[in-house]
């Protein structure tokens, strides 16, 4: 899995969709944008592919196509319609392309490479805003205040809940 943190500025989104689509298939790999003020860091990710990943493997899965699955996991909702606020939006958004060539890193760097033309690169995961995670993922600031977890790990336990909540 490879992360491509950018600032992206959206005419079409549904134009925007296909283009990604397009370039996952021509390099064989999954793409999915993610707005960045959602996103704790790198491992909510890379768990949110792995609950995916095993659940299409299962038969378990909920959504047709494997991007759409990463994003339920990754925004710990079964339905589509409420993952899709942690996607990208027309306008300017900053944003984690996540790019997973199923184990195949060659293919995942040239779809990076694929991308360029869609964004201008900078860090996106740090800092992040507390508010903004908390209110997405439903953390109130008495469960914080219960626990020396860190907001990360608190995002992390909302990823693996999905799988216990089905």
């Amino acid at each position: 899995m490879e992360l491509l943190e950018c600032r992206l500025e959206i005419d079409d989104l549904d134009a925007f969709v296909s283009d990604l689509g397009e370039i996952g298939d021509r390099h064989d790999v999954t793409i999915q944008a993610f707005d960045a003020r959602y996103v704790a860091d790198r491992r909510h990710l890379e768990r949110a592919v792995e609950l995916a990943d095993r659940a299409i493997e299962r038969g378990e899965n909920v959504a047709r196509d494997r991007a759409v699955e990463i994003l339920l996991y990754a925004a710990g909702r079964r339905q589509i319609d409420r993952a899709l606020a942690m996607g990208v939006d027309e306008g300017e958004t900053p944003a984690v392309v996540l790019v997973d060539g199923d184990g195949d890193e060659r293919a995942a760097l040239e779809a990076i490479e694929a991308l360029n033309a869609f964004r201008e690169r900078t860090a996106t995961l740090d800092p992040r805003d507390g508010e903004t995670l908390c209110n997405f993922f439903g953390i109130p600031d008495t469960e914080r205040a219960a626990t020396d977890a860190g907001l990360s790990a608190l995002v992390h336990e909302r990823v693996a809940l999905l799988e216990v909540e089905k």
